[in-house]
């Protein structure tokens, strides 16, 4: 797969498509796979916690959600496609609806799951979900709730789909995957059951197209500015500043030659 690097975290230059071809092999394989659906300020955290960059290119797929992303690359003289985790989720139920695999719906605040569950199943009449839950409140994700890991073992899924927010749910898939035995993919997928279930209204189309959701999200949620400042100002600002520093060593280098 070709990847694409951007302040140090490796993202998959994949289409939806190709996704959903990866996830079905995943999902029929031994082994268990994890995917990431990485924004820029997942890219910003990792710049200040080296143990979730590790957990970011750790993943088997890492896709570009955010359209920073793909701007950062084209910044690199490079193309990179995007697959949001909407989108992903709400393709994936439909293949699973085909194939007869079961999911489970995990995070968001209280019923949002649940809700995002009997919006997949209103479309997708023979989905089999297995379970759809909050979680209940998740404050350190490297710590062991047996009691939640016996509740999605009993479920017995095959894909999991969590939605604790950025960071929380790649260190939570990380440090828990292994304890779920029957999920072959599991995947951190933010906001993306908010949207499902109507909780939050999504940007239009044609803002989405020009880059313009932060600004969709800021006049709904204005409660978010500190985390869209993040992606449209702390972001581009770390990208640029990693550009010049390049320039600078190639310039030095090409001196001591």
């Amino acid at each position: 797969m070709e990847k694409v690097e951007i302040l140090g975290v490796q993202i998959d230059n994949l289409s939806l498509q190709e996704v959903l071809e990866q996830a079905d092999r995943f999902i029929n394989s031994e082994n268990q796979h994890y995917v990431v659906t990485a924004n820029p300020e997942f890219l910003v955290a990792a710049e200040h916690d080296s143990h979730f960059k590790e957990i970011l290119n750790y993943s088997d797929i890492a896709v570009a959600d955010g359209v920073g992303l793909i701007k950062a690359a084209k910044f690199q003289g490079q193309n990179l496609q995007r697959v949001t985790g909407v989108d992903l989720v709400w393709s994936l139920a439909e293949l699973a609806e085909q194939k007869n695999y079961s999911v489970y719906l995990l995070g968001a605040w209280e019923g949002v799951a649940q809700a995002a569950a009997d919006v997949l199943t209103e479309n997708f009449p023979n989905l089999n979900v297995s379970g759809a839950d909050d979680g209940g409140v998740i404050i350190d994700p490297t710590e062991i709730n047996q009691k939640l890991i016996n509740q999605i073992n009993f479920a017995k899924p095959q894909i999991l789909f969590v939605a604790f927010g950025q960071v929380k749910q790649e260190k939570w898939i990380f440090y828990n995957l292994d304890r779920l035995p029957s999920v072959r993919l599991a995947i951190g997928v933010g906001g993306a059951f908010d949207y499902i279930s109507g909780s939050i209204l999504r940007a239009p189309a044609w803002m989405q197209k020009i880059g313009l959701e932060w600004l969709f999200r800021l006049i709904n949620e204005p409660n978010r500015w500190p985390r869209i400042c993040t992606a449209v100002f702390v972001f581009p600002f770390l990208i640029i500043k990693k550009r010049l520093l390049n320039a600078g060593l190639r310039k030095n280098r090409d001196k001591d030659r």
